[in-house]
């Protein structure tokens, strides 16, 4: 080794022993050691740093300060010595040189997550909380998880989200007011859409994309719920509530055996959110077609739905689509979130028995089953329900292609599927 080497081994050891002492509270000892490494070497910056921390925990801010200012002059690559010296500013109430400090530093490291969180409070100090609030959002993003743990950096987390809380609600009131007149002018339009934009700008909502279990079709619109006014062949679903509820409770009444766990994933296959729900009837399916395969004794025993069935735009994959089921969800069942196989087909729900208290959420979007009132989603979006009721709720679930999609793009989309399918059951399918 070296001379140097030794040196500079020895500085480094008088630091450790240093910090050590300091730890211990034998701070008069720290300070020694220190004096004697900067006698050794009075140049270096980590030194100095040491130097000017020791003076900051005897509340010393002057000579901190000045420790500090020469440890970034031998070294103003270290964001840390910039951030100690904006901490001996703050103790000197110099918040000029405090800002300067703290950018230095965060334009060397944008992540310093201290630096970020004393910015934020010195411009709450100079009454700027437009100012603050980015800073916080930001803080929090980014503090360590570890560090979250101690009670100090607990409180700052509470802190951040209180000012970026605050600052959201007062956007929010100012947007409001000035879109106002905007929004009377145009009353007579559509603004469902503007509606959910200014929400996810405010972040009261938030954006949920299509993510397939199988098949992702690219460019296809990201719809939650689509308008219900593009579907006007389900006027006539609507308009048969009654009949097609009637049956069901027919059905119900004579074969329940029929209804069958909508949720049955076969042994060692990994759950996840379906443990509670595998191979239960709590979530349960009556169904009349079954991955294109029609169910005729079942059909059979609804007539009216069977008719309607039959006139209805669904989605063909032979093999794999149409299904159309009754789903039965019993009292006090919580279907988790999870997303559907392809976004190449839409998913229809007709409700025919819907007891108070029954949610489902899309997205972002959570709506109340109503019956007689249909609606189309897109299930590749996250999504949920609920019977919080002390009733059975039962709706009609039907798949039907995306009408985004042309005649030869379901027709490509239907080949490539059954493919898939052979490939992966190694038979062509029938």
């Amino acid at each position: 080794m070296s001379a140097k080497e030794d040196d500079e081994a020895h500085i480094r050891d008088l630091i450790d022993a240093a910090e050590r002492a300091a730890a211990t509270g034998q701070d008069a000892e720290s300070l020694r050691l220190l004096t004697a490494a900067r006698s050794a070497a009075p140049q270096n910056p980590v030194v100095l740093n040491a130097l000017g921390m020791l003076a900051l925990k005897g509340g010393d801010f002057g000579a901190g300060r000045l420790y500090l200012e020469q440890a970034v002059a031998f070294d103003p690559r270290r964001p840390a010595f910039w951030f100690h010296l904006a901490m001996m500013c703050r103790g000197q109430g110099d918040a000029g040189a405090e800002m300067m400090a703290l950018d230095k530093a965060l334009a060397l490291d944008p992540y310093f997550y201290l630096a970020l969180l004393q910015k934020a409070t010195l411009l709450e100090r100079q009454s700027r909380p437009r100012d603050a609030a980015p800073l916080y959002s930001a803080f929090l993003k980014c503090v360590p998880q570890a560090a979250q743990q101690t009670p100090a950096v607990q409180r700052a987390i509470q802190r951040a989200r209180a000012a970026v809380a605050a600052n959201t609600a007062a956007l929010e009131q100012y947007v409001r007011a000035r879109v106002a007149g905007t929004m009377a002018r145009h009353k007579d339009s559509s603004v469902e859409r503007f509606q959910h934009c200014l929400d996810v700008l405010l972040e009261k909502r938030q954006i949920y994309t299509p993510r397939p279990t199988f098949m992702h079709f690219p460019r296809l619109p990201a719809l939650e719920f689509y308008e219900r006014e593009e579907f006007p062949w389900l006027d006539v679903f609507e308009a048969a509530t009654e009949s097609m509820r009637d049956e069901l409770i027919q059905i119900l009444m004579s074969d329940t055996g029929g209804v069958v766990p909508y949720v049955a994933y076969p042994e060692g296959v990994p759950l996840d959110q379906w443990k509670e729900l595998n191979h239960s009837r709590r979530w349960g399916a009556y169904y009349l077609i079954k991955g294109g395969v029609r169910i005729e004794d079942h059909l059979a025993r609804c007539p009216k739905t069977a008719s309607l069935l039959a006139e209805a735009p669904l989605a063909d994959v032979p093999g794999q689509a149409p299904t159309a089921f009754f789903s039965v969800l019993e009292p006090h069942t919580h279907i988790p979130a999870h997303t559907g196989v392809t976004n190449t087909r839409l998913v229809v729900h007709v409700p025919l028995v819907v007891p108070p208290g029954c949610r489902f959420r899309v997205g972002s979007e959570t709506r109340e089953w109503k019956a007689g009132q249909a609606w189309v989603f897109d299930d590749t979006i996250e999504h949920e329900a609920w019977n919080d009721s002390d009733q059975p709720r039962a709706i009609l679930i039907i798949d039907i292609w995306n009408p985004f999609l042309s005649f030869a793009e379901r027709e490509l989309v239907s080949a490539a599927t059954e493919a898939v399918v052979e490939y992966n059951t190694n038979r062509p399918l029938q």
